[in-house]
């Protein structure tokens, strides 16, 4: 990997560590079809004006389609079941099952590009996502967990689609410009889940947290970040781009130390 696209790395797990915190703090006032559709819907907005200015719209509609797929299986699916799993799952057990990412990214990156990582990458890989599970070893309660049923089952597909979606940038949309990708991905996420969101609205108050912790969600870690992790992608490839949920959770653990005063065990 190139140093840009190691600091590329670094940044998007930064930003992405933060992340299951705010859907932890906000899924419970919101629900998750309204929490994420206002959250793809923020980020569309914040990268829209960077869509004129860098005149990347024509990449847009010359690309429409395959865009409009990337943004439901990687944003409109995905962001939903790791909501629905917030209700009941810790953000650090999250954070396990979302580490699969990069296992499942080499396999599509296998068997659809014939694109196989060498013997010592994948023992990384493993490697990586064992240090992931004992990082969080103090929340993991297996018992627990397997009777969590639905909320476990969708924060296990989650990765999976995130694995898919990164082989299919790289198949269908090499060449695009990034802030195509990720604008329109935005926008098409948010046309499928606002009729979801309009239809399962919460009736209650929103709490001034919540409605901060969508924001950050939006603005910060969908808009601001979704260009640089296509460009990743479309750089160093979808398996080695995939590895930044490695490193998310040792930012959500520092994070959860600084801002949360989280004991780190």
């Amino acid at each position: 990997m190139r140093s840009q696209d190691i600091t590329d790395l670094l940044l998007v797990a930064a930003i992405w560590g933060s992340s299951f915190i705010f859907i932890t703090l906000a899924v419970p006032d919101f629900g998750p079809f309204p929490l994420m559709a206002l959250r793809t819907g923020i980020g569309f907005l914040v990268l829209l004006p960077i869509l004129f200015w860098r005149h990347a719209m024509p990449d847009l509609v010359r690309n429409w389609k395959a865009i409009f797929t990337l943004g439901v299986i990687n944003a409109a699916i995905p962001f939903t079941l790791l909501a629905y799993a917030a209700y009941v799952i810790p953000a650090g057990v999250l954070s396990i099952l979302n580490a699969a990412t990069p296992l499942w990214g080499a396999v599509f990156a296998a068997l659809w590009l014939k694109d196989i990582l060498p013997i010592w990458r994948i023992a990384g890989l493993i490697i990586g996502f064992c240090g992931i599970v004992l990082l969080v070893w103090d929340e993991l309660q297996i018992n627990t967990l397997l009777n969590t049923g639905l909320a476990l089952a969708a924060g296990l597909a989650a990765p999976l689609s995130y694995g898919f979606s990164a082989t299919f940038t790289k198949r269908y949309l090499m060449g695009v410009r990034t802030t195509a990708i990720s604008t329109g991905a935005l926008l098409s996420a948010s046309l499928v889940l606002l009729p979801l969101a309009v239809w399962t609205w919460p009736e209650g108050s929103i709490t001034q947290r919540a409605w901060g912790s969508m924001l950050m969600l939006g603005v910060l870690c969908t808009g601001m970040t979704y260009i640089i992790f296509y460009r990743l992608v479309l750089s160093a490839g979808p398996a080695k781009a995939s590895t930044v949920t490695l490193l998310i959770p040792l930012f959500g653990v520092l994070w959860g130390w600084m801002w949360l005063s989280e004991e780190v065990t």
